[in-house]
């Protein structure tokens, strides 16, 4: 396989290449070793490659410009100095991060997870991280909702909702009280707005808040179903979508 080094500094990427060419969890044919934004672009617009580790502030921009201007169809582990903010959203959208000063056996976890998730990269996921860190202004966490209830304005708390809803054009809140509230957004962009600890998109209809989760049930690889704590608005049962099968994992992981 191929391996793409996006890192500016020297040190920091002979240390990750050197540990790289000695593992032997994953077999390495090449390594790439780009040193900037420039170098980056003109490279991935005309190469692929297996695999791509990443830091997130480069000497002539950052690593979320070299998304808008080629396209990185591989997974992404991102080598960063960040703080807890930016390593919980890297934890729910991207392969894996590597937090700088790294040991070894992290990046062999890290290589491990990458074997078996491979195939289920979904590139948005690292653009949406990236975005989220990068503006930080437009990606704030919403705790409260508010939502009508007869004549009155009521600000719903985030602890209070098991899960968010969609039937049809509209989105539901559903509280632990029971009751439900039409709320005027629709689910997938409200997913944006959450907090990625606690609440999880499982498929086009729910967002559920994982401290109603019951159980969980593997009927296959590809079928896993969900138990809540709460009745659900249907009596179908909750399917994870299979692409988010192995991102549910690693958000039950945290």
């Amino acid at each position: 396989m191929k391996i793409a080094i996006v890192e500016d500094e020297y040190l920091a990427s002979s240390y990750l290449k050197s540990i790289l060419e000695q593992q032997n969890i994953v077999p390495i044919a090449e390594i790439t070793v780009l040193k900037s934004v420039k170098e980056a672009v003109v490279f991935f617009a005309e190469n692929n490659v297996d695999l791509a580790f990443m830091d997130i502030h480069l000497g002539d921009g950052k690593s979320l410009e070299i998304f808008e201007k080629t396209i990185i169809a591989c997974p992404v582990i991102f080598v960063t100095a960040y703080d807890s903010y930016a390593i919980r959203v890297f934890k729910h959208f991207t392969i894996d991060y590597l937090l700088k000063p790294f040991e070894e056996q992290e990046l062999f976890e890290a290589l491990e997870k990458f074997k078996k998730i491979k195939n289920t990269f979904n590139s948005d996921a690292t653009i949406q991280s990236l975005v989220a860190i990068e503006n930080p202004e437009t990606s704030k966490i919403q705790r409260h909702f508010l939502v009508n209830h007869g004549y009155k304005l009521i600000s719903v708390n985030e602890n209070d909702i098991t899960y968010f809803v969609a039937s049809g054009k509209h989105l539901f809140i559903y509280l632990n009280s029971g009751n439900s509230h039409l709320y005027n957004n629709t689910l997938t962009d409200i997913i944006h707005n959450l907090d990625p600890v606690i609440f999880f998109k499982v498929n086009r209809k729910y967002i559920v808040n994982r401290n109603i989760i019951k159980e969980v049930i593997k009927h296959s690889n590809q079928k896993i179903e969900l138990k809540l704590t709460v009745r659900p608005v249907e009596d179908d049962p909750i399917i994870i979508s299979k692409k988010e099968i192995n991102n549910f994992k690693n958000w039950l992981d945290q």
